[in-house]
């Protein structure tokens, strides 16, 4: 079970700890903030309000894609490190080339994007990378399919480095995940919840991740030496990848819930044979759930199509039902007041998550699919559980990391007026693209229709709040995360260390 002590002192870093987990989150917020002002760039054009030519607008496209993905599951494994450390030993190498392997094939993609020209956006469909038609190189294609073959390398070197620490304490995965508790025995309420969702990750995006190299290795080798490769495979392996990848994200940020919402509930978080189900269930079906990107391929074996429209459907409800069951459930007739920040951004994700999990439940039903999966609404709905869901999560941590440096929960008066600026703005620029995809406003157009336009002027106007909280945050938690360490209060009579000064 979680502790409920506010600022336990075995997460305190010091050293090349501290670091190297600076790095990753100043990193992160810096990269969202910049990829939101390219985000922002692009809907601003498609308003009218800006004239990007379409050359630019899918490099920029190509750019935002690839590095929001990136750095969203930068940033939750920077969540999962952090706190999984407290339960099996994990190597600071590995986690250091994690960050270092992602920085170089970061570096790839800028320089293929803005040098080279690419614009065959972040999915790589066979065999677009190679058909720059003079708007970009073989070269620059390559760089940028090495780019993202690094980040993954990277990605899976801390996988493996996990994998090894947890089996050295649990004996495998069988029991780290809890399945020994299935279908009967006494779970132990102590097996952190941390090590379960974990563990999951672990085994379907290694998986996800390994499908990504081979597909790249693939593309590299029709770059190069004109291999040619089956278009309808090449598409499962890049789905495959590309939809386990940023799946992960969520699921590796969500740790930061089950850690960090008992310390500000004051109430236990314990673990249950239902939450083992839910986390066995996703473990399962979110390795295939991707299949729903192949409903228009009729060359697919139906089988497949019935299991992507099937997984479609309970990959995601197991996870994020227990978890907001279970986080609602923490917080009901929770003391909690005055409400800080991390809570804040907390029960928000939940919240996010549950609305952008519905949205892509009806874009992946095939009835819907047919009329809405080239629409605004998918863009509308991936961005609802990134932008209010996994950056809130994201965000939530590092508040509470750096009210952990000060021995205060952070909580200014500016933090309180900026969080409702993120929340307005965000729900306003979702509803620009949710609205244009119930209108058939077509997604990935660089010039849009003036029938389209008023949909892409209210994400706009959304879009400039988000960027103006963005770019509070980012500066905010920089300034917190470099300041200068305060020592820790005695603890209080109920453990809860600096909860008196934070409360006070």
């Amino acid at each position: 079970m979680a502790t409920m002590t506010l600022y336990p002192r075995e997460e305190r870093l010091a050293g090349s700890e501290r670091l190297v987990f600076n790095l990753y989150l100043i990193g992160a917020v810096t990269l969202f903030a910049l990829m939101m002002l390219i985000g922002l760039t692009m809907r601003m054009s498609q308003a009218g309000w800006l004239g990007v030519p379409p050359d630019w607008f899918y490099r920029l496209l190509s750019m935002h894609g690839a590095g929001m993905v990136g750095t969203m599951v930068m940033a939750s494994t920077a969540i999962m490190w952090f706190f999984l450390r407290k339960y099996v030993h994990l190597h600071l190498w590995a986690f250091a080339a994690n960050f270092t392997l992602f920085l170089l094939g970061a570096l790839c993609i800028i320089i293929s994007v803005f040098l080279g020209g690419y614009g065959g956006l972040w999915t790589f469909l066979y065999p677009l990378p190679s058909m720059g038609m003079g708007m970009w190189s073989p070269g620059a294609a390559a760089l940028f399919l090495l780019g993202y073959l690094l980040i993954g390398v990277g990605e899976l070197l801390f996988y493996l480095d996990a994998a090894a620490g947890i089996i050295k304490v649990h004996g495998n995965f069988w029991h780290a995940l809890g399945w020994n508790w299935l279908f009967g025995g006494t779970v132990n309420p102590d097996h952190p919840k941390a090590v379960v969702a974990s563990t999951s990750m672990i085994i379907a995006n290694s998986l996800g991740i390994l499908a990504g190299a081979i597909v790249l290795v693939m593309c590299l080798l029709h770059i190069f030496f004109a291999v040619d490769l089956d278009p309808l495979f090449t598409k499962v392996l890049i789905f495959w990848f590309g939809h386990m990848y940023i799946n992960a994200a969520i699921y590796m940020g969500v740790i930061a819930i089950y850690e960090l919402l008992p310390r500000y509930t004051h109430k236990p978080y314990p673990l249950n044979r239902v939450f083992l189900w839910g986390w066995a269930g996703t473990t399962v079906f979110v390795v295939v759930v991707f299949g729903h990107h192949l409903l228009m391929d009729y060359a697919v074996p139906h089988w497949f199509l019935v299991l992507g429209q099937i997984t479609s459907w309970t990959s995601g409800f197991p996870v994020f039902v227990v978890t907001a069951w279970g986080g609602l459930s923490n917080i009901y007739q929770a003391n909690m007041r005055p409400w800080k920040m991390p809570a804040r951004l907390m029960i928000l994700s939940l919240f996010a998550w549950v609305a952008g999990g519905f949205c892509a439940v009806v874009d992946s039903t095939m009835r819907f699919n047919l009329v809405m999966h080239n629409t605004q609404w998918v863009p509308g709905h991936f961005h609802t559980y990134l932008l209010l869901g996994v950056l809130a999560m994201i965000l939530a941590l590092m508040y509470h990391v750096i009210g952990e440096r000060r021995q205060h929960l952070p909580d200014h008066g500016a933090d309180r007026m900026m969080f409702p600026v993120y929340l307005g703005g965000a729900l306003i620029f979702l509803f620009g693209f949710l609205e244009g995809g119930r209108a058939s406003v077509p997604r990935r157009m660089a010039t849009h229709l003036p029938a389209w336009q008023f949909t892409d002027k209210v994400g706009s106007i959304g879009g400039v709040l988000v960027v103006l909280a963005m770019l509070y945050f980012a500066i905010r938690i920089t300034a917190g995360l470099l300041t200068s360490e305060s020592d820790p209060p005695p603890a209080t009579e109920d453990g809860r260390v600096g909860l008196s000064d934070a409360t006070g």
